[in-house]
């Protein structure tokens, strides 16, 4: 059994820690924020700066993978989080009755809740867990390292003390010192592939209230106009979330930071105005997210391992900006494998690095491709339209063939070409544009005129 230090106490770090935790591997965990997840979900949530986190307070809604790997590796957890209010919501629902079942659609299940819920199950589970322990408060300063080319990787330092570990996982996230570390050490440099998601997020939270309504009925979850995109997120204990996107060059960005503005652009949207109609009770105010990018720091590059001893996972692996949800599924996934083969990545990282190549970069690369088509459609220069692709959107919501598909590919179980590249889908597709013979294309948002009355003279 190996002996693991892991740096960072964040979803992935914690996730990882567990699961090797329960396979007998003796773990330490090191975290320089002293606070942790704890039993007050709203003061934790509202209350607790985190600067180095910003997406800790923006609305999460967690894939497929999240609930799966629970299920496989922490049914604990899984049950906590529902016990403390976190909801399972299958695509399926949408249609009120599911249709004949076809295997693998048990997986089509979003999880909606706040982070800070998923934080407080994976601590208070890694607490209960003997062979790991926590270390909040304290901040690992630099790596300690053996002779060798590549060089590996033999354990931390935390100011003067020292930690002795076969394998380090380095999950501190996307700001992560590790590559800096590595460099003074004389490794060569982690390859980095970084664009810049060029999207600004504003969000606000509710509560809808105790003697109200539960939801609006059936509203769809996003709305959209050619400079920006809004959408709701249900969420744990009757929070709801209200989210606008728009690109960071918009000179109205900032006036969107008005609770007041905010929530009459918010209105404007379909999605949204549905939900702000039920009369929710603000809970915070308007929390803005930029300067985002998607960025892959691989520790291999074409000559093999940059370095052994030492492994990357979550964020400071793969990080993406939120649009499609993907950072904590992938971080999961990661950490299950990380946990699975820890003996054998503690030996030679190589198969790691192959392993996230194959299992994880195709998302990367699915979320860097989707930024750059949703950055110039929100600056107003925005390519045709792809018919296709808009007409399958909208008959996903009448068809559960199309539905299917549409879910395989949000819950990063299939890609789009094997998902929507079938003869049934577009048999399906074929027939409902029969039934909408003038389907075009078409924002269901406010246009720019009727935005800018929104704004501050």
């Amino acid at each position: 059994m190996a002996r693991v230090a892991v740096i960072g106490a964040g979803i992935s770090g914690l996730g990882t820690a567990l699961m090797l935790g329960r396979r007998g591997h003796a773990v330490t965990v090191f975290e320089q924020d002293a606070r942790e997840a704890g039993e007050d979900l709203h003061r934790d949530f509202f209350h607790w700066g985190r600067p180095r986190v910003p997406q800790a307070v923006q609305p999460h809604s967690f894939l497929a993978p999240v609930r799966t790997v629970l299920r496989d590796e922490a049914p604990d957890v899984h049950a906590d989080l529902l016990a403390r209010g976190a909801r399972e919501y299958h695509d399926f629902d949408w249609f009120g009755e599911h249709p004949p079942h076809r295997a693998g659609d048990e997986d089509l299940v979003t999880l909606r809740t706040r982070r800070i819920v998923l934080e407080a199950a994976l601590t208070a589970a890694v607490r209960r867990e003997p062979t790991v322990e926590v270390r909040r408060g304290v901040r690992v300063r630099g790596l300690l390292v053996g002779p060798g080319r590549p060089v590996r990787v033999t354990g931390v330092r935390t100011g003067t003390e020292t930690q002795r570990a076969d394998l380090v996982v380095d999950a501190a996230g996307r700001r992560s010192p590790v590559p800096g570390w590595l460099a003074e050490a004389g490794c060569r440099p982690p390859v980095v592939d970084s664009h810049r998601a060029g999207i600004a997020y504003l969000c606000r939270w509710y509560r809808l209230r105790p003697d109200g309504p539960r939801d609006p009925g059936r509203v769809k979850p996003g709305s959209s106009s050619p400079f920006a995109l809004a959408g709701v997120f249900p969420s744990d204990n009757d929070t709801v979330a209200v989210n606008l996107v728009l690109s960071t060059a918009d000179p109205t960005r900032a006036a969107l930071t008005d609770p007041a503005v905010f929530e009459a652009a918010a209105r404007r949207f379909p999605a949204t105005a549905a939900w702000l109609d039920l009369d929710p009770e603000p809970q915070s105010p308007v929390l803005a997210m930029a300067g985002l990018d998607n960025r892959w720091t691989s520790l291999a590059d074409g000559d093999g391992p940059v370095v052994t001893g030492l492994v990357n996972a979550g964020d400071s692996l793969v990080h993406t900006n939120p649009t499609l949800g993907h950072g904590v599924a992938l971080g999961l996934r990661a950490a299950q494998h990380l946990a699975t083969h820890a003996d054998a990545i503690a030996a030679d990282p190589a198969g790691y690095h192959a392993w996230t190549a194959r299992a994880l970069r195709p998302w990367f690369d699915a979320q860097v491709t989707a930024d750059r088509a949703n950055e110039r459609r929100l600056t107003e220069n925005p390519p045709p339209p792809d018919h296709r692709a808009a007409a399958l959107a909208a008959c996903a919501f009448d068809d559960p063939v199309v539905m299917r598909a549409r879910a395989q590919v949000r819950h990063l179980l299939l890609t789009p070409d094997a998902a929507y590249g079938t003869d049934e889908i577009d048999r399906h597709l074929a027939t409902w544009l029969a039934a909408h013979p003038d389907f075009t294309p078409h924002h269901d948002g406010p246009t720019r005129p009727q935005w800018a009355t929104l704004l501050p003279a």
